[in-house]
């Protein structure tokens, strides 16, 4: 009992000052807060900061990270009859279905302001960048050990982001997901088509 009250206490103190840096990110540009600013806005110190996020990189960025091994694991555990394309299209059709953020379609508010802080930073866009190349090589050892493999994981990652990209950069000009949503499963198919085709 007694861990579960801790655990819910620190998942409450990491919301907050994800919450609190997301909001300052938001009005005075990433680069202008500090992390000293961030821990007195959410009434902690700035040990308890560090705690939590090694940096302010790693607080934007996190949630993106844990996401960093999803493609080899949906070809890992995909039906034995299905080819590794058709599993990740299936996945990627389900997330948009879903509006899950990892494929670019979901205008929650606190989403949207971080597709516009990563956007806007350098140093968020390059670990942004350092987070897809880490799926990618993950995905390429799945698929198997020689080149053609991470060629071919390349091809489904950059295919793949690119659906992201165009997904993201719709809802940043203002459409809402169920106007975007018919357009984002018909270049989903078209893209795990050609993937299909060419692998």
């Amino acid at each position: 009992m007694e861990a579960t009250l801790r655990e819910r206490k620190k998942a409450q103190t990491r919301m907050v000052l994800w919450n609190t840096a997301i909001a300052l990110f938001v009005e005075h540009g990433f680069d202008n807060v500090s992390v000293t600013q961030i821990a007195a806005a959410a009434e902690v110190s700035k040990m308890t900061f560090f705690n939590y996020f090694p940096t302010k990189e790693d607080l934007v960025i996190g949630p993106m990270s844990e996401h960093t091994h999803e493609l080899a694991e949906i070809v890992r555990t995909r039906p034995e009859a299905e080819s590794p394309v058709d599993a990740l299209h299936r996945h990627f059709l389900g997330g948009l279905s879903r509006r899950d953020p990892v494929t670019g379609l979901c205008d929650k508010p606190n989403v949207l302001a971080v597709q516009r802080l990563i956007h806007e930073t350098p140093s968020l866009m390059h670990r942004a960048f350092a987070l897809l190349a880490m799926s990618q090589d993950a995905l390429a050892q799945e698929l198997g050990p020689d080149f053609r493999h991470r060629a071919a994981a390349a091809m489904i990652a950059g295919a793949r982001n690119a659906l992201v990209v165009e997904n993201t950069a719709r809802l940043l000009s203002g459409a809402t997901t169920d106007a975007v949503y018919p357009e984002a499963v018909a270049n989903a198919n078209e893209a795990f088509t050609l993937l299909k085709s060419g692998l």
